[in-house]
């Protein structure tokens, strides 16, 4: 609920400007902001297990090296669908990257704490690299510079990217309160199954102690 409503609270202002001084902080979430630099087409992540429309692919995560500065932000151009199998890595064409861009996008900020099964993976040789979950002090070091301590999200009108349908969370409070109540309900019976099971036998073990 507090995802939505930073999401659609957002400030219609003019985009900042993303640069390595840019302090950040929670209440940029979501913010437009602009920056300028080349992407680095040869070191590439995909972020595993991301779905659109019922099909399972990838985020699509491109580092820029920022104009006039040694450090990087990762840019998500958008989701990609999955190969016929798990080494059928998708192709990630970008724009010329010898010639610098001005870009625009949503600032977002990776989840600290993110569900994975296994992240061996993450720290595979060659490139692209599969990533189970964004860790950007484990992106920063693989690429060998440091990123700015956030992620772009780019703006669906830009030609750089793929499919771009940016929402902050993908399924809303609803579902989560229903499996909440769900498991709830389901814990509850079996807490009175229990202590109806453990009433019988010490009424029965009663009644053979009477006998």
């Amino acid at each position: 609920r507090e995802l939505l409503t930073a999401y659609d609270g957002r400030p219609v202002d003019a985009p900042v400007r993303l640069d390595q001084d840019f302090r950040f902080g929670p209440d940029w979430r979501f913010r437009r902001a602009q920056v300028e630099g080349r992407f680095d087409a040869k070191h590439q992540f995909l972020l595993d297990n991301r779905v659109h429309q019922g099909r399972v692919g990838y985020f699509v995560l491109t580092p820029l090296q920022l104009a006039r500065s040694g450090r990087a932000i990762l840019v998500n151009r958008g989701w990609v669908p999955q190969g016929a199998t798990r080494e059928d890595l998708p192709a990630l064409p970008v724009p010329d990257t010898g010639v610098p861009v001005t870009i625009e996008g949503l600032i977002d900020f990776p989840p600290e704490r993110v569900f994975a099964l296994g992240e061996g993976e993450d720290r595979d040789p060659g490139w692209p690299k599969v990533l189970q979950r964004v860790r950007l002090p484990l992106q920063a070091e693989q690429l060998g510079r440091p990123l700015l301590p956030a992620v772009l999200l780019l703006d669906p009108e830009h030609p750089a990217g793929f499919v771009r349908d940016w929402h902050p969370v993908v399924f809303g409070p609803e579902r989560h309160v229903g499996y909440a109540v769900q498991w709830f309900a389901l814990a509850l019976v079996l807490v009175v199954l229990y202590l109806w099971v453990n009433i019988e036998r010490a009424d029965g073990q009663g009644e053979r102690d009477a006998g």
